[in-house]
């Protein structure tokens, strides 16, 4: 969606404090033995006391409040009963509802001690967004955001997962443009001021190529390799962007 009026604004910016809230929840509780489950509880109990649901749930029927993925699952993972353990990485990708508006933000959090490459891949992860929104203004196209994330990316090392990326929201998760983390030529829109979108770097340790679990929701790298995402909710001006979901 693009902004119109200052009360669309502050909507957002409601939804958005809703997503920040609920993720610092979580993360609080993220260590060895608590199970996705129980975060998720923990999540949606934030949203209900604020007045919000969750978004994937509402719009898609997603079977959990917060999408939570480990590991070599990039994102969308269904919580379950399966334990937190030493050394893994925590996904935590929460879409809010509030009063007609949504909001969307991640992060990766690490359980206990992690290797050296996951903290390398989480570090990546923020250090692309951040260089992103060097690009995300007004007058700009979106493949530049893609070519940025991507750049910071190989640099690194790493590979970017090429079937995931951002998008535009506002009145539904999914809205246009898309916002790869590429310069796919065919995101040609140029970004306007007032417009909505996510910007989340999901990327990987190995090749970066995705598959679909068994479960029909959980994506996957293919080659087993661990996956870091973070992710902000953002209004385009002609300066820097507004991030809505930020504390």
């Amino acid at each position: 969606m693009s902004i119109t009026t200052p009360e669309e604004l502050e909507r957002l910016r409601a939804a958005g404090a809703v997503v920040q809230r609920v993720l610092q929840e979580m993360k609080r509780n993220v260590r060895a033995g608590v199970t996705t489950a129980e975060l998720d509880a923990l999540g949606d109990k934030v949203m209900r006391d604020e007045g919000a649901r969750s978004a994937p749930a509402l719009v898609y029927q997603f079977p959990g409040s917060s999408c939570i993925s480990l590991n070599d699952e990039a994102v969308h993972g269904i919580p379950s009963d399966r334990g937190l353990q030493e050394g893994d990485l925590v996904k935590l990708d929460v879409t809010v509802e509030k009063d007609g508006f949504m909001a969307d933000a991640a992060l990766t959090v690490p359980v206990g001690a992690v290797s050296r490459e996951k903290q390398r891949l989480m570090a990546c992860a923020e250090r692309a967004f951040a260089k992103a929104m060097l690009v995300a203004r007004a007058g700009f196209r979106v493949l530049e955001i893609g070519r940025v994330v991507e750049r910071e990316v190989r640099r690194e090392g790493f590979s970017v997962i090429r079937d995931l990326g951002g998008h535009g929201i506002g009145r539904t998760i999914h809205e246009a443009p898309r916002v790869p983390n590429y310069p796919d030529p065919h995101a040609s829109d140029i970004l306007t001021e007032g417009m909505v979108i996510t910007i989340e770097p999901i990327i990987a340790a190995g090749g970066g190529r995705a598959v679909l679990a068994e479960d029909g929701w959980t994506v996957k790298t293919a080659d087993h390799k661990p996956s870091a995402h973070y992710e902000h909710t953002i209004v385009i001006t002609k300066g820097a962007p507004i991030v809505l979901t930020a504390a």
